[in-house]
């Protein structure tokens, strides 16, 4: 049985600004039940979890999204994690290494699901912006930043090989979402405490592009600085 990590859009297309909602959550949902992703005009992050979709807005509000809500980049799947390990009192540093020694596949995707509780946990929500759309860069220094301490939750990761830099970013990128929706969103740093991992390893990656916006269609790549700018955004 194959195992399908489908991707819509690029974050390269997000670097120029290309932030348009192009796919709705109700045609996302057709394709998994667990992913990330962000909102038209990088409004807010997404996590989705058991086929129920959250938004951590900028203003730190969690709320679960209608199915016309619409999205230029995200990722999701089919659920179907398979144990591997109980791990405790690790920084992200330490935790990313572990997951690298263990489950050993830097050449493909990966998503990881880490439930338990967390010493600290830093997460980050992009404002909504309004068209004509800045660059994915200025748009990201306009965000909003959360931090807590022992919560409990859901981290839920996705890795993506360096080869495929630019389509996606490369190494680990991971969305946080409190058991009781007081904190989410982009993760940019947290503390294990003790959580519950699991792996689900992706032979297939189906890249979604959306070909009816004209704006994707006719823009040159070329003159962007892909690598750099997601590496500084995310």
């Amino acid at each position: 049985m194959k195992q399908v990590l489908f991707q819509h859009g690029t974050l390269a297309l997000l670097v120029p600004g290309l932030l348009t909602g192009t796919l709705t959550i109700k045609e996302l949902l057709q394709h998994g039940d667990t992913g990330i992703g962000t909102g038209e005009g990088l409004d807010g992050e997404l996590v989705i979890l058991q086929g129920q979709v959250y938004q951590v807005q900028s203003t730190g509000h969690i709320r679960q999204v209608p199915g016309d809500f619409t999205v230029p980049f995200a990722n999701i799947h089919h659920a179907d994690y398979h144990p591997l390990a109980q791990l405790s009192d690790l920084t992200q540093a330490q935790l990313y290494q572990q997951l690298n020694d263990r489950i050993k596949a830097p050449n493909t995707f990966y998503s990881v699901k880490i439930t338990g509780t967390f010493a600290k946990m830093h997460t980050r929500a992009a404002s909504k912006s309004t068209p004509p759309y800045a660059t994915l860069l200025a748009t990201a220094q306009n965000q909003q930043e959360f931090t807590a301490e022992n919560v409990s939750g859901t981290l839920l990761s996705y890795y993506s090989p360096k080869l495929f830099h630019g389509a996606a970013v490369a190494g680990y990128h991971s969305h946080f979402l409190a058991e009781d929706l007081t904190i989410g969103g982009h993760v940019l740093d947290f503390a294990l405490t003790s959580g519950q991992v699991q792996v689900q390893v992706f032979d297939t990656l189906e890249q979604h592009l959306p070909i009816e916006n004209q704006e994707f269609m006719q823009h040159d790549f070329t003159k962007d600085n892909i690598n750099s700018d997601i590496s500084q955004s995310e």
